[in-house]
């Protein structure tokens, strides 16, 4: 009979590298099973990475563009240093313009005495404006009172200093205390104008004054000196030769109904009002207003209009200007050059 040992192998009695379940030893190969089976997502981690890895070289690879490849359409980084200069523009020079004075056109309306056609040839009464006043349309003299253009102030006497328009007529329609007579163009307009004012509900219009010669202008200034004195006279009438009178293009109108008022009732009148509106629109303006007595020289007179024609006479009213010397750039003219009054 076999005794069995007294203390019969257990885990700590095993011989190295068995392992014991309590019940008996397991086979060496088992504890390697379990090893290599730990190692197998370890592994298969470690393929994927080199897969994806070799995947990404592959990729970076073949997508590279060759040098002998075809250029993309996609716009290509171009490293900062690879930039050594800018581009240059290409700047082509526009050639002055044409001189107004060469133009065919103006040239025409200048032979033909046509005013509106001289100053539409050029491109309108702005641009005639701007042209004049910056000095580029040589062939335009602003002293020439057979023009529309004509600027006659203390600076600037009439040309010949006796000038008698050989074309006045009377305006038709107007009442005319004076039977006075003006350039065609401006008879014409203020026939037009004073029909205007009729059919607006302003009232009437007439002519106080128009069209005055040498002569009389001498006898006008004159019995202000008397009155006023000279530096007076100055402030509210132009010495003979001076005149916008004298160059048939200026008038002083006044109220009329029943009867026609004065000079100084024309400021405050619906038909006042009307003038300073309207009168544009036909070609005429206030020559002398408010705040410009240091530019003209004279007071101001609401009733003193001036024809420049319709053309100049858009430019001056939307242009906001309130003087011809300021409208045409010339030096301002409060006094006259010679300040002895003219004989």
């Amino acid at each position: 009979m076999t005794v069995p040992p007294e203390n019969p192998p257990g885990r700590r009695d095993a011989p190295e590298g068995e392992l014991l379940d309590g019940r008996g030893a397991e086979p060496r190969h088992a504890g390697r099973a379990r090893a290599t089976a730990a190692l197998i997502p370890i592994v298969g981690i470690a393929a994927v990475v080199v897969l994806v890895s070799a995947a990404a070289i592959t990729w970076a690879t073949t997508s590279a563009p060759r040098d002998d490849a075809q250029p993309s359409s996609a716009p290509r980084y171009v490293p900062a240093e690879t930039v050594t200069s800018l581009p240059v523009p290409d700047v082509t020079q526009t050639p002055a313009a044409e001189d107004p004075c060469a133009l065919p056109d103006v040239v025409a309306a200048l032979d033909a005495g046509d005013d509106p056609a001289v100053i539409a040839a050029v491109g309108g009464g702005e641009a005639f404006r701007a042209a004049v006043a910056a000095g580029s349309l040589s062939c335009v003299s602003l002293s020439d009172a057979d023009h529309v253009w004509v600027v006659v102030n203390k600076h600037r006497p009439l040309d010949p200093i006796d000038l008698w328009p050989a074309d006045l007529v009377v305006p038709e329609g107007v009442s005319n205390l004076v039977a006075a007579g003006l350039r065609p163009a401006a008879a014409a307009s203020l026939t037009a104008m004073a029909d205007a004012v009729r059919l607006s509900g302003a009232g009437e219009i007439g002519i106080a004054s128009a069209f005055r010669s040498y002569g009389s202008q001498q006898a006008t200034y004159g019995r202000h000196a008397a009155e006023r004195g000279v530096a007076g006279a100055d402030a509210v009438s132009a010495r003979p030769g001076y005149s916008e009178h004298q160059s048939g293009l200026g008038v002083d109108v006044v109220p009329c109904g029943s009867g026609c008022g004065t000079l100084d009732d024309v400021a405050g009148s619906p038909q006042g009002a009307w003038i300073v509106e309207h009168a544009w629109e036909f070609g005429w303006i206030v020559r002398y207003e408010e705040g410009r007595t240091d530019i003209t020289g004279y007071l101001p007179e609401a009733w003193h209009l001036r024809y420049i024609g319709p053309e100049l006479a858009r430019a001056y009213h939307e242009g906001g200007w309130r003087s011809l010397e300021e409208f045409f750039g010339l030096e301002a003219a409060p006094d006259y050059l010679d300040r002895s009054p003219s004989r």
